[in-house]
Formats: C-alpha cells, structure tokens, sequence
C-alpha cells in the first residue's frame, strides 16, 4: 500500500497534496519490518480529512487491483487513527456515550486498542474506523476535532504547570504519561510570579543542552537493556543524545549521593551525559527517571531521587545563590530538590578561576526538571541582549 500511496517516483501523493492543500509524509522508515507505516497529515482541520479520504480511495483502489475486482476486498480497507493515551477518554466519553454516537452519526464501527498495548516508550492507543470511505472520512472529522478540542483543553490545564518549567513547551509534558492530567507534580501552590522575562523564553526551545545524570552503576544494564535496546528506545523515543561513561571514566568523587544511599563511596555512580533540546531532556530523563522506579531503585515509598548536574557560567553563580544564599534557598523551597553550588561565588568584576561551575541538584524527577529549567532562566535572562549595559541584580524573592 505504501508503494501505491506515494506513487510513481512520488506522483501520487503530489497529486494528494496539491487537491487537498495539505503536507502528507509517510513514515517510510519508521518501524523497519512492520506491514503497517503511519503516515502524518498536517493542515486545517478541512483539508487534511480531505488528505485522508483521498488516501483511503487510493488503499482501496490498490486492493481492488490486487484482488482483480474482488468486491469484498474493499471491507479490508478500515482508517487507523492514532491517539495519545490521555486523550482517549475524551473519544470514548462517559459509558461509551461518545464513541457511540459518532458511530451512530457515521454509520462506521469503531474499536480502541488495549490500554495493555502502550508502555513507557509508545504512549498512543489506535482508534480503528471501519465503514465506507465516505463515512470513514467523516468519522475522522469528528474524532479528529474532538482529539484537538481535549488537547487544546489540556495545554489550558498545564499552563498553571509551566510556570515551574520556564522554556519547556507544555507538549513536552503531555509527551510522558506520568503527572499529565491526572496526578500533577507535588508542587506548593504557586504563590508566586514567573521568573522574569519568563514568556521571552517559551520560544528557545530548539535550543541543544547539556546534562549530566548520575545513576547508581548496579543500574546501567537496566538503562541500557538486552543488547542496548533500551537505551536505544530512549533516544529514539526523546530524540536525544544519550551516552554512559564507562566505570573507568567516572568521577573519582561522586557527586552527593541520593537520599537513601550509605555515604560517599557506598553506592558506585556512573555519569550519563544527555544532549538536546529542553523537550529532548525532559523526554530523556524521564524515561531513565521512570525505568529506575520500575526496577525499584527508591527509598521505601519515596520517588525515585538522582542527581543531576548542569553547567553554568561561573559569573552567574552569585545571581543564582543571591544575596545571603536567598535566591538558592527559595529555588529548593519551591522546586522541592536540593541545590548545591560552590560556597564563596566569585566577587563581582574579578576574573574567574574558570569559565564554568558545576550545578549540582538532587531530588525526583519534577523538581530536578524545575530546578534545571528555573536555573537555565535565569542565565539565558542574564545572557538577552540589552542586559551587559547595566548590572543584573538578583531576582527579588517571591512574595
């Protein structure tokens, strides 16, 4: 099917894209052995039915073809839709009741794949329309509208939320299934403002960061799976670079240890370098954050604690400690992780022994990312054009 969608050196889906107005890409090599390729269709809600309806006629066309005008081939045409899995019960609404009706308006069958089907590394379900393309075409149209109308309503419920992540779209956090619309981080009430020149931030995020995760080394066979499959579906899933340094390259003084462990030296860490955007990161950590709770690596009932590390340049280190260690002191207060910077910052105007400092944060997952997200703020604040005029006084604490 694949072949006949896009056509003779690429004719068809030309054609597709120029009568409907909107892009069609074909994930060609996404998924290499599997007999199904998703395919994205982007544009206003009108044209991209008008995209898929079109694409049915070709599958259809293809079977036909293939079976030599078998009428019954057309039944094994059917429209695979997918979902995330926090939008899902939105289609299906109470008792069924939406589902049902869009069935009963486009006189189509309409089945949800298993919430057994999705893991840490896919976390959408497949809606399965079946009916005449006509009706698989308008089906389609209600799911899809009802599908942008739940996501829109949940960037509005994350936004209180994306105050904690300055620079990190709300998408991101929708992308990992855990806190998403259900069970929020564990954060105070935010009685507080944004950082400022917080909103000039929210577009830098195709900007590539640099963190380093430290886990415990009875912990890396886990991360990196049978024959690195895991590690693997880390990077694919975040689109991330994610490296382990060998036991040999580690630091011969650990960082602080997370709570739990039995004191330095107790508890062999190995360092993970991550790369990538502030959604590549969020993803990243996640997804090792999450692979830990699953193998048990917390304190009793706590969350999983891990420290990270991100560097800074070191004539920021007095903005982000402020004046009597307040800035810092109100960082953990609200981000829940603890922070740890050098004791005596630089004094203002003198040269630095070097060019960058170390930031260390321990805690579970949601405050190291606010930690990290809040401290990278502040410095890309620092950093804006227009500031190296006048002196940067430290952020004034909440009131």
């Amino acid at each position: 099917m694949v072949g006949a969608i896009i056509g003779r050196q690429g004719s068809t889906i030309r054609l597709i894209t120029q009568q409907s107005r909107a892009r069609v890409d074909v994930h060609r090599k996404d998924n290499v052995g599997s007999l199904e390729k998703a395919i994205t269709i982007y544009g206003n809600p009108e044209n991209c039915t008008n995209a898929c309806k079109r694409i049915l006629e070709v599958m259809q066309q293809e079977a036909t073809n293939t079976n030599k005008g078998d009428e019954s081939s057309s039944s094994e045409i059917c429209l695979k839709i997918l979902a995330h899995n926090n939008l899902i019960g939105r289609i299906i609404g109470k008792s069924g009741n939406t589902i049902k009706r869009i069935m009963q308006e486009t006189d189509t069958k309409i089945t949800v794949s298993s919430i057994n089907d999705i893991s840490s590394f896919n976390l959408e379900r497949i809606i399965t329309v079946k009916g005449s393309i006509e009706n698989m075409a308008k089906a389609e149209s209600m799911i899809s509208a009802k599908l942008r109308q739940s996501y829109e309503n949940d960037l509005q419920v994350l936004a209180p939320q994306s105050i904690m992540f300055p620079g990190l779209h709300p998408m991101a956090m929708m992308s990992t299934g855990r806190g998403f619309c259900g069970a929020p981080p564990p954060f105070p009430p935010p009685m507080y403002a944004p950082l400022p020149g917080q909103g000039a931030q929210q577009g830098a995020g195709d900007s590539q960061e640099t963190t380093y995760l430290y886990i415990p080394n009875n912990a890396v066979g886990a991360i990196i799976g049978t024959k690195g499959s895991h590690i693997r579906n880390i990077i694919r899933f975040s689109n991330a670079s994610v490296k382990i340094a060998p036991l040999e390259q580690d630091k011969p003084s650990p960082p602080p240890a997370p709570a739990g462990a039995e004191g330095p030296g107790a508890q062999l860490e190995r360092k993970v370098t991550i790369v990538g955007s502030p959604e590549a990161q969020w993803k990243a950590q996640y997804l090792i954050f999450e692979k830990m709770r699953e193998e048990g690596f917390m304190s009793g009932s706590d969350d999983v604690r891990l420290t990270v590390e991100i560097v800074v340049p070191s004539s920021q280190v007095g903005r982000i400690i402020g004046k009597g260690g307040q800035n810092v002191r109100e960082l953990q207060r609200v981000t829940g992780s603890l922070i740890k910077l050098p004791e005596q910052p630089q004094p203002p105007g003198s040269p630095p022994h070097d060019a960058d400092t170390t930031v260390h944060i321990v805690g579970p997952f949601y405050s190291v990312q606010s930690a990290q997200r809040r401290i990278r703020a502040m410095v890309a604040q620092a950093n804006a054009p227009g500031r190296h005029r006048r002196a940067a006084p430290p952020a004034p604490a909440p009131q």
